[in-house]
């Protein structure tokens, strides 16, 4: 009987370790952003000091004060259309896990005040680079090459024949 009881103790506690187990996977699902600073495994929140905003990681939202209310959203506010996520500095909140980090903003904003800038940070992935030849959304795209360009063969129908205003240069 005694060895029973130990036996399903055993057992409830292995139940219960798994269950611990598949609760702490599950908690930190998420992944980085590409401009998120790289070298962190746990992370939910960064606050962005330049703009006073935070990023939910694992939600992939933003999250600012506007008309007087926090709001979350997937793309960052009209007036920080700009912004260079991947050029601003980004202060990892390790120690804040909940659904409201804008609790602490004031500390926040105060500590990590516009233009601050901690350790230097690399990104989660390197910035995308466009050229002008990464068009692949036009199938009939000709690549123009000044040296055997034909002005009659043209693919953008226009009346000017010097090509301004058409492309970079």
């Amino acid at each position: 009987m005694k060895t029973l009881k130990i036996a399903i103790a055993g057992l409830f506690l292995l139940v219960a370790n798994a269950t611990q187990a598949q609760v702490s996977i599950n908690v930190n699902i998420g992944t980085p952003p590409a401009w998120g600073p790289a070298g962190y495994s746990e992370m939910e929140y960064y606050y962005l000091p330049d703009i006073e905003a935070y990023y939910d990681v694992r939600a992939s939202q933003f999250i600012y004060f506007g008309g007087g209310r926090w709001v979350r959203t997937t793309y960052l506010p009209r007036q920080y259309r700009n912004y260079d996520l991947y050029g601003g500095y980004k202060v990892v909140l390790t120690d804040y896990h909940g659904r409201t980090p804008y609790t602490y903003f004031d500390r926040h904003r105060v500590k990590y005040y516009k233009g601050y800038h901690g350790a230097p940070q690399r990104p989660y992935r390197a910035r995308p680079v466009y050229g002008y030849n990464d068009r692949h959304d036009h199938k009939d795209y000709k690549h123009y090459d000044k040296k055997h360009h034909d002005k009659h063969d043209r693919h953008d129908h226009d009346d000017h024949d010097d090509h301004r205003g058409h492309g970079r240069r």
